[in-house]
C-alpha cells in the first residue's frame, strides 16, 4: 500500500512538472487537468504519430556517414545531358552572313543600278572572290575582333577589286586603296623596298583603325562613314552641313557627293545583299574554306624573295601575292621581318630558314668604283637606287672616288624571275596593248615635261597616259624616266575604200629622208615623227634608222 501511495505521489509531480514546461501555456494557467492530459495522449496514439513510424533495423544503425552520403547521392544526382558544341561553317561566306550588321533595305535607284550590274557579271563575282581567297579569312577574322561589320569584307572588291598591286589614278595603292598621306597616318611605311599600303597585314590594320575612327566621328552612321572612307570626311561633312542650312535630309542618300561616291557606298551594299541571298540572283558563291590560308613567319632579317620560295616549294609569284608589300626582289632591310605562308609550307619553311646564316639570305657584290663613274650610274647598273647604296656604305653625300668599294646588294636570281616586282609589274604594264591596231611609242620625259604636255603632244589625255605606265596623276615626272605611249591610227576619211592598218618597220636607206620615206608609204611627215620621237627629233637622219609607220596596206 506504500508503495502504490510513493509511485501515486512521483506520478502526480511528473505529470506537474511537463504542465510548467509547456511551451503553449503560460506560467499562470494551472487550470489543466490530469483528464485533459490523458486525452492528448489518447489522440497522439491515434493519429499513429508513433507507432505507425517502422522500427530502425540494426542494419541501417551500422551505416557509416560516408555510406550515407553516397547512398543520398546515387539517388538524388541527376542525369547530366551535354548540349553539342555548334558546328563551325565549313564556308567562310556562312561566316560572313552571320556578322553582318548593316541595313541592307533600301528602295534607291542607285541601288538597284548596282545590283543590276554585279547580277548580270557574276563571273566577276567569282574571279575577285578566287583572287581575295588567299586574304578574306585574316580579314573576317580582324573584323569579328573589332566588332565591326563583316560587310566590310567586301569592301576591298569595291575598292581594288581584290587586286593587292591596285593603283588607281589617285596615288591609291593596296586592296584597301590608301593614298600616299593616310597611309602615312596609319603607319604604314612606302620606301623604295617596301610599301605598307600593300601590305595584307599592315594596310587590313589600317582600314579597321580608319573605319572604326570615321565611324565614332559620324555617330554610328556607317554610310557616313563609308562615303568618307571614299571621298574624305572633309568632304561628307560639309555635304551635311550645306543640307542641314537649306533645311533638307542628312542621310547618306540625300546629299550632294562626288559621282564616284554616290555610286560607291551602294556598290558595297549590293554585294552585301548577293552574298546574303545569292539565291535570289542566280548565284552560287565561290567555295572559300573557313579556315586560315597563311602563316606569319618572323625572318628575322632581309631575305631573297626567291630563296624564300625555293625554300618554302611554292612559286615566286605566290610569295609576292601573300606578301605584295614588298617592291623589290627582296625584303625590306628596314622591315617588317616577316612573311606570309601557306599553312601547309610554313613548318618546312621555318626549318629551312634555320640552317641558312643571316650572311647568305642575300647575296651582295662588292664593286669598285671606275673612272667616269658615278653613284647613280652605279645603281642604275645593279638595279638598286642611290639611296639603298647611301644606307648599305654608310655614306653621307653621294661623292665617289676611283678605286672606292662598294658592297652592292643584288638579286639571287634572274632579275627577270622576280615577276611580280614593281618593275617587272611595270614592264608588263607597258608592254599590253590596250588594243589591237595600236602602236607602241616610247617616250623619255625631258626636263619640264608634264603628264598633260606630253598626253597633248600625242593626242590623248593625261589619265590615260598615266594608266598606260601604272602613274597616278600626281606622281612625280623625273627628267630621263621613259614613258609608253599607244598610238590609235587615224581614221580614213575616203570611206570608198576599204582600210586595213598595218604596223610597218622600215630601215632608212642612203638618200633616204623622212619627207621621202612618207611619199613612199602615204604617211605625213608629222606622223612619222610622232610615231617615232627619238629618230623624229634628229636634225638629220641616217641610214640604219629604223622608223615605226602604221600603213593602210590596201589603200596603198
Amino acid at each position: 500500500m506504500t508503495n502504490k501511495l510513493i509511485w501515486a505521489l512521483l506520478l502526480s509531480l511528473l505529470l506537474s512538472g511537463c504542465q510548467a514546461l509547456s511551451p503553449s501555456k503560460t506560467q499562470n494557467d494551472d487550470s489543466t487537468s490530469l483528464e485533459e492530459a490523458e486525452v492528448l495522449e489518447i489522440e497522439d496514439e491515434a493519429s499513429g504519430l508513433i507507432d505507425n513510424v517502422e522500427p530502425i533495423s540494426q542494419a541501417e544503425t551500422d551505416l557509416t556517414a560516408d555510406d550515407a552520403v553516397e547512398s543520398v547521392d546515387e539517388i538524388i544526382e541527376p542525369e547530366v545531358v551535354v548540349a553539342p558544341k555548334p558546328k563551325k561553317p565549313e564556308d567562310l561566306w556562312q561566316r560572313v552572313r552571320a556578322g553582318y550588321q548593316l541595313d541592307l533595305d533600301y528602295d534607291k535607284p542607285r541601288l538597284f543600278s548596282q545590283l543590276r550590274w554585279y547580277s548580270s557579271h557574276l563571273s566577276y563575282l567569282d574571279r575577285v572572290s578566287k583572287r581575295g581567297e588567299r586574304y578574306l579569312h585574316y580579314i573576317v577574322t580582324e573584323l569579328e575582333k573589332a566588332g565591326l561589320p563583316t560587310e566590310i569584307a567586301l569592301l576591298p572588291i569595291v575598292e581594288s577589286g581584290f587586286d593587292p598591286f591596285g593603283y588607281s589614278h589617285g596615288r591609291a595603292s593596296g586592296p584597301w586603296q590608301f593614298i600616299p598621306s593616310t597611309g602615312k597616318m596609319y603607319g604604314l611605311d612606302q620606301t623604295w623596298w617596301y610599301d605598307g599600303r600593300r601590305d595584307i597585314i599592315g594596310s587590313t590594320q589600317a582600314a579597321i583603325a580608319y573605319l572604326t575612327r570615321l565611324n565614332k566621328m559620324f555617330d554610328g552612321n556607317w554610310l557616313h562613314a563609308l562615303a568618307s572612307y571614299n571621298s574624305g570626311e572633309g568632304t561628307v561633312m560639309r555635304a551635311i552641313r550645306k543640307n542641314k542650312k537649306a533645311n533638307k535630309p542628312t542621310d547618306f542618300w540625300s546629299l550632294d557627293l562626288p559621282a564616284e561616291t554616290r555610286a560607291y557606298v551602294p556598290k558595297l551594299i549590293a554585294l552585301a545583299k548577293i552574298i546574303k541571298d545569292p539565291a535570289k540572283y542566280n548565284y552560287e558563291t565561290y567555295f572559300i574554306a573557313n579556315k586560315p590560308y597563311f602563316e606569319v613567319v618572323n625572318i628575322g632579317g632581309q631575305l631573297d624573295l626567291a630563296q624564300a620560295a625555293e625554300m618554302a616549294d611554292i612559286s615566286i609569284d605566290e610569295v609576292y601575292l601573300l606578301n605584295p608589300g614588298f617592291n623589290q626582289w627582296a625584303t625590306s632591310p628596314e622591315g617588317p621581318h616577316r612573311l606570309l605562308m601557306p599553312v601547309s609550307k610554313a613548318k618546312q619553311f621555318r626549318t629551312k630558314l634555320a640552317g641558312i646564316p643571316a650572311q647568305d639570305r642575300v647575296t651582295w657584290v662588292r664593286y669598285t668604283v671606275k673612272a667616269g663613274d658615278n653613284l647613280l650610274l652605279v645603281a642604275k647598273n645593279h638595279n638598286t637606287t642611290v639611296n639603298v647604296l647611301q644606307d648599305v656604305n654608310k655614306m653621307s653625300s653621294t661623292l665617289i672616288r676611283v678605286g672606292q668599294e662598294l658592297m652592292i646588294p643584288v638579286a639571287g636570281n634572274k632579275i627577270e624571275s622576280y615577276t611580280l616586282s614593281s618593275h617587272q609589274r611595270l614592264l608588263a604594264k607597258q608592254s599590253r596593248a590596250p588594243s589591237s591596231n595600236r602602236i607602241k611609242i616610247n617616250h623619255v620625259v625631258k626636263s619640264g615635261e608634264s603628264l598633260w604636255l606630253i598626253a597633248n603632244k600625242y593626242d590623248t589625255d593625261s589619265k590615260t597616259l598615266a594608266r598606260w605606265n601604272s602613274m597616278g596623276l600626281g606622281d612625280p615626272l623625273m627628267p630621263g624616266k621613259k614613258l609608253v605611249v599607244w598610238l590609235t591610227p587615224k581614221k580614213q576619211v575616203n570611206t570608198s575604200q576599204r582600210s586595213v592598218v598595218k604596223k610597218v618597220v622600215y630601215t632608212l636607206r642612203s638618200g633616204d629622208s623622212l619627207g621621202k620615206v612618207a611619199q613612199k608609204f602615204k604617211v605625213s611627215v608629222s606622223d612619222i615623227r610622232k610615231w617615232n620621237p627619238v629618230v623624229g627629233s634628229k636634225k638629220y637622219v641616217q641610214p640604219g634608222d629604223k622608223v615605226t609607220l602604221l600603213v593602210n596596206v590596201v589603200g596603198g
